[in-house]
C-alpha cells in the first residue's frame, strides 16, 4: 500500500511543480511586459533592423525599437485580451449549460442546436467575420473570440450538469418547492466550478492565438500597440532582407507562453480529476 501511495504523492508533487512553474512564467511575462511598455515605444533610427546582440537580445525593428521590449509588451497585451475573452466565453458556456439542464426539454434542445451550429461553422472564418462586423480593434477581438469559443465547454458542462441533476438532493429540493433556477443557482452551478475553471484556463491558448491571428490580418488590436500579431505582420516586409529575428523570436515567445498557459490548464485538470492524469 505504501508503494502505491508514494508514486501518487510523487505525481501530485510533479503536477504542482509544473503548475507553479507555468503560472510563474505567465506572471513574469505580465510583470515584464508592464515594465517594458515605455521601452517598446522608444525609437532609435540610427539602430534600425539590427540583428540580436548584447545590447538588444532580440534585435531592433524598422524604427530602431527594441524587439524584446515589444515582444514582452505584446505578450502582456495578448494575455489581457485572452483573459477577457476567455472569461466571457466561459460565462456564456456556464449560463447555457445551466439553462439546458433545468430549463426543460425545449431549452435543452435549443442549446444543443446552438452548440452544433457553432461547432459546424468554420472557426477562423467566423472569427474574421465577427471582428470585421464589430469594426476591428481590441473590443471587437474580445467579443469575437468570446462569441466563438463557448460551444465545446458548454457541451462538457452540460454533461456534468445532467449528472448532478440526477442526484437525490436535487430531487428533494424540487419536492420542497424550489424553482428550477434556484436549483441551478444554488446546486448545479456549484458542482460545475471545477470543470468551469479548467475549461476557462484551457480557453486561454485558443484566445491568445486567435487574437494574434486577427491582429496579423489587421482586424485585431490597434496597429500602434505592440501586439504579437502586429509584430509578425510588420516583419513580413523585412524577411526577404534577412531580418529573420523580427518574425522567429516573437513567434517562439508566443508559442512558449501559449504552452505555459496550456500547461496550467492540463495540470489543474489533473489535480481536480486525478483519473484524467496518466503517468
Amino acid at each position: 500500500m505504501t508503494a502505491t501511495v508514494l508514486p501518487r504523492l510523487d505525481r501530485r508533487g510533479r503536477t504542482l511543480a509544473q503548475l507553479g512553474a507555468s503560472a510563474l512564467l505567465v506572471v513574469a511575462v505580465v510583470v515584464a511586459g508592464t515594465v517594458a511598455e515605455d521601452a517598446a515605444q522608444t525609437t532609435g533610427l540610427a539602430e534600425r533592423n539590427r540583428a540580436p546582440s548584447v545590447g538588444h537580445w532580440f534585435g531592433t525593428d524598422w524604427l530602431g525599437r527594441d524587439v524584446l521590449a515589444r515582444v514582452l509588451a505584446g505578450l502582456r497585451l495578448s494575455l489581457v485580451v485572452g483573459t477577457s475573452a476567455a472569461v466571457l466565453s466561459a460565462l456564456i458556456a456556464l449560463v447555457l449549460a445551466c439553462a439546458a439542464t433545468v430549463g426543460g426539454p425545449r431549452v435543452d434542445a435549443v442549446v444543443g442546436w446552438l452548440v452544433d451550429l457553432f461547432l459546424a461553422l468554420p472557426h477562423l472564418v467566423l472569427l474574421i467575420l465577427l471582428a470585421f462586423a464589430f469594426g476591428g480593434g481590441t473590443e471587437a477581438v474580445v467579443v469575437a473570440v468570446a462569441v466563438t469559443h463557448w460551444p465545446t465547454l458548454t457541451r462538457v458542462l452540460r454533461g456534468q450538469a445532467r449528472q448532478v441533476v440526477g442526484s437525490d438532493f436535487i430531487v428533494v429540493s424540487a419536492q420542497l418547492g424550489r424553482s428550477r433556477w434556484w436549483i441551478a443557482r444554488r446546486h448545479v452551478s456549484g458542482h460545475l466550478v471545477g470543470q468551469f475553471l479548467v475549461g476557462l484556463v484551457l480557453l486561454f491558448p485558443h484566445a491568445i492565438l486567435h487574437e494574434a491571428a486577427l491582429s496579423f490580418l489587421g482586424l485585431g488590436v490597434d496597429p500602434a500597440e505592440p501586439s504579437i500579431g502586429v509584430l509578425l505582420a510588420e516583419s513580413m516586409r523585412f524577411l526577404s532582407a534577412g531580418a529573420w529575428w523580427l518574425a522567429v523570436l516573437p513567434g517562439l515567445c508566443l508559442l512558449l507562453v501559449v504552452k505555459a498557459v496550456d500547461g496550467i490548464g492540463e495540470n489543474l485538470r489533473s489535480l481536480l480529476n486525478p483519473r484524467s492524469h496518466h503517468s
